[in-house]
């Protein structure tokens, strides 16, 4: 069985049959895709309420009892297990990755120690395949240093692999909040300015800005919740804040604590934010659209060009061929 896989892969005309039937899965998966994805806003949104009633029912309890409840949830038994026994705590956590499973909207004990626990996988993981493959599938005509050296690397890139999918998971939670907030600001000028307090504000908004962007309705219902429950209301608007990551949404809170700390104007304000923050969602737009000519040189050159060249001189080759 292994011999036959081996030859498999070696077989040039099976790996391009292979890669070819991958791409179109790819293809077909990308354009089927959209159209399976149910609605999720209803479940995220009903994943935040059950969030919020579990804050409740810690406030409950602490004020019945003068005690601290925790409401994360605990991670699987097995997982804990070898986290605890193996103290990765020690050994392969990092200072800022709390911080940045809260960015990545993974809040609570478990996610943390899930990704404690795939810090010490995937570097096994991905060191074995790359034994397997260098030392019993491939036959590389290289040295053994040079096969230690490519575990080496996959190992290290295993290790990496986690907070790879942590940065992108927290640069498209950014994104769909960066392009949102503008809109969010607007909507929340007109509840402040139409008498609402801050906390129906927040609560209307993350009701009408979830159709645009799930997350930054997450994280509006969230601020709600800490502001109702909080003992100190600067503390939800440094928590937003810190959840987001984004200035524009800091920017937004330091003015939300100036006002209630000093009574100054929030309308004006927010404002003048709204319309910052706009602008640099233009900024953004338009730096990536004079970033693309660039971008499609080498695609042209390398797909346009020759097909072109073709079907100008290639009638031209053909005829001088005919002659001769």
């Amino acid at each position: 069985m292994i011999d036959l896989l081996i030859e498999k892969f070696h077989d040039a005309r099976f790996m391009t049959m292979l890669l070819a039937a991958i791409a179109v899965s790819a293809t077909v998966y990308t354009l089927v895709m959209p159209l399976l994805v149910g609605e999720t806003l209803a479940k995220r949104m009903k994943a935040v309420g059950s969030e919020r009633e579990r804050l409740r029912q810690r406030e409950r309890d602490r004020l019945a009892k003068a005690e601290r409840v925790s409401l994360r949830q605990a991670p699987k038994q097995f997982v804990a297990k070898i986290v605890d026994d193996l103290n990765l705590g020690k050994w392969v956590a990092q200072e800022s990755a709390r911080d940045k499973l809260v960015m990545a909207g993974y809040r609570g004990q478990a996610p943390y120690i899930t990704f404690l626990f795939f810090r010490m996988v995937m570097p096994i993981a991905f060191g074995l395949a790359a034994a397997l493959y260098v030392f019993v599938l491939s036959n590389m005509d290289q040295s053994t240093p040079i096969k230690v050296a490519i575990c080496i690397g996959c190992v290290f890139l295993g290790m990496q692999a986690p907070m790879l999918f942590l940065k992108n998971a927290i640069t498209k939670r950014q994104l769909s909040i960066r392009r949102a907030f503008p809109d969010a600001l607007d909507l929340l000028l007109i509840c402040i300015e139409s008498g609402m307090s801050i906390e129906a504000a927040f609560r209307k908004v993350a009701v009408e800005i979830g159709t645009q962007s799930i997350p930054l309705a997450e994280e509006f219902t969230l601020t709600t919740a800490e502001l109702s429950y909080l003992p100190d209301r600067k503390q939800a608007y440094e928590n937003l804040a810190k959840r987001t990551g984004l200035d524009g949404v800091k920017s937004v809170c330091l003015a939300l604590q100036q006002s209630e700390r000093y009574g100054t104007p929030l309308s004006q304000s927010i404002r003048v934010m709204a319309q910052e923050n706009r602008d640099m969602r233009m900024n953004e737009a338009e730096k990536k659209a004079a970033a693309l000519p660039p971008k499609l040189t080498v695609p042209m050159i390398l797909f346009f060009l020759p097909v072109l060249f073709v079907v100008i001189l290639g009638p031209t080759g053909i005829r001088v061929a005919a002659m001769q």
